[in-house]
């Protein structure tokens, strides 16, 4: 296929806009397939009113109260699903009184806030805000946050295995040098008495108890482990002239999604025609689940830390009308943010009603004074 040009375009994507027209990227596969530009008069996300079950939809997960805030027995919160992968809050207050084997998938923990011990089989793993934490199916685990610290816990399951992305011509120390990545060292814990694993298997539980401490290895080799990695680590690639697609940004792959990392960046100075916001795309073959951890979110008005948007396949989304006339001048993304970018549609779990934001479908429309 080659590419066809009719009407007022930019021959460069994302550059150079025809004056008055808003840019939509419409594409398949993510960014990765075949796509076109449409030049539009209007936003494509400036709908009045929208009706059926397709919502663009944001939530301040702040409001949530999983199990384990109250009862360190307790369970995680689950929020969003499909058939490769699950999403949960955990927010907890202190060690639970089990061990953890989930033999649903993979394991990423987010650490939004906190700090505290990973103990695994393999040995333990301090960790901080800003970890990715990543445990492959079947690891024993604990989560032992530290007392004076409150801890709030970003869970992705993925029922295939996560891997690094390939990086292609960018090479293998593009983004975050593998090097950076920690992994344990055996810590044996040679005690007897009674000691609980609880087995996670399509979200039920079934408890081993053993007569020794499960944390008992004292050497191991492979290929499989658990792996900590900062968000300090992670290096944006960026271009002073060209707004680069979010895909680049990816930090973990998984089988039906990935998950990627916005980072501080400086934004697209060096070309004054260079759109410096996300360009408006259509959303036809993923999910996209954003969660912003920490930082100026520039790109949309009323998103606070530890709050979600939902985006789903199907519709349009972008930048809101305040995000672009502030970016013609803005010169740095001071922002974290974690992006979850799934082939299936996510269905919603009961809990997310309760602090979804109201008016999020619509805001688009509001920002630019076509509703009250």
């Amino acid at each position: 296929m080659f590419p066809l040009q009719k009407g007022r375009i930019t021959k460069q994507a994302h550059v150079g806009l025809p004056e008055g027209t808003f840019e939509e990227e419409h594409g398949r596969e993510a960014f990765d397939g075949r796509v076109s530009h449409l030049y539009r008069s209007h936003p494509p996300t400036a709908w009045v009113r929208i009706d059926g079950p397709l919502q663009p939809r944001a939530y301040d997960l702040n409001g949530l109260e999983p199990g384990d805030m109250t009862d360190p027995a307790g369970a995680w919160q689950r929020i969003l699903h499909n058939e490769d992968v699950s999403i949960y809050v955990s927010r907890p207050t202190g060690p639970a009184p089990s061990f953890l084997r989930d033999s649903d998938g993979d394991l990423c923990y987010f650490v939004h806030k906190g700090a505290g011990l990973l103990e695994t089989d393999y040995g333990p793993l301090r960790f901080e805000a800003g970890d990715f934490l990543v445990l492959p199916k079947g690891t024993t685990h604990r989560i032992v946050p530290d007392a004076e610290a409150e801890t709030f816990l970003y869970i992705v399951e993925s029922r295939g295995e996560y891997r690094l992305p390939d990086k292609g011509i960018l090479g293998k120390h593009a983004l975050f040098d593998p090097g950076v990545i920690e992994t344990p060292e055996p810590d044996p814990h040679d005690e007897e008495g009674e000691f609980q694993v609880r087995v996670k298997r399509d979200e039920r539980f079934t408890t081993l108890t053993y007569r020794w401490h499960p944390m008992d290895v004292v050497g191991w080799k492979g290929d499989l482990c658990p792996m900590r990695l900062n968000k300090r680590d992670f290096r944006p690639v960026v271009s002073p002239r060209y707004h680069i697609p979010p895909s680049v940004h990816a930090v973990w792959k998984s089988d039906g999604f990935e998950i990627g990392l916005f980072a501080p960046r400086p934004t697209e100075t060096g070309d004054p025609t260079a759109l410096r916001v996300p360009f408006f795309h259509s959303n036809i073959d993923k999910d996209e689940v954003l969660f912003y951890h920490q930082g100026q979110f520039f790109s949309r008005a009323g998103i606070g830390e530890a709050f979600i948007t939902h985006h789903p396949q199907g519709l349009q989304h972008g930048p809101q009308a305040a995000a672009i006339e502030a970016s013609k001048t803005k010169e740095f993304a001071d922002e974290y943010a974690l992006m979850v970018e799934a082939d299936k549609p996510f269905e919603r779990d009961d809990a997310l009603a309760d602090v979804e934001i109201e008016g999020y479908a619509t805001s688009w429309a509001k920002g630019m004074g076509l509703l009250d």
